[in-house]
């Protein structure tokens, strides 16, 4: 079980984009997650007229590591270390360290 999953908010802790929130999009094998509107880079395509594509610099997201990132707290608003509790019921949860309160109850 990772700290940060596909679909969470969080926000950039480290880098260039410090500050900046976005959902995860995509996590990579390599401990590196793609997360909207952050860490964008320009990509130089070349057009292909017989599949339609057009040419041009195109903005898309690159991977960012998951230790530049931390889960967003909407109590505190901002970002919050993640722990790991098992419920009565023996369900494996995140939890927010600050404030005890759990991330995930699906």
């Amino acid at each position: 079980m990772r700290r940060i999953r596909k679909g969470d908010d969080v926000i950039v802790i480290a880098g260039r984009d410090k500050g900046k929130r976005g959902s995860v999009l995509k996590i990579t094998g390599d401990c590196r997650a793609l997360v909207d509107n952050v860490n964008l880079v320009k990509r130089h395509t070349r057009g292909n007229p017989n599949t339609g594509e057009t040419g041009g610099i195109m903005e898309k997201e690159a991977p960012i590591h998951l230790s530049n990132l931390a889960l967003y707290n909407p109590v505190s608003k901002k970002g919050e270390r993640v722990g790991f509790r098992v419920l009565a019921d023996g369900k494996k949860v995140r939890y927010f360290k600050s404030n005890d309160e759990v991330v995930d109850l699906n």
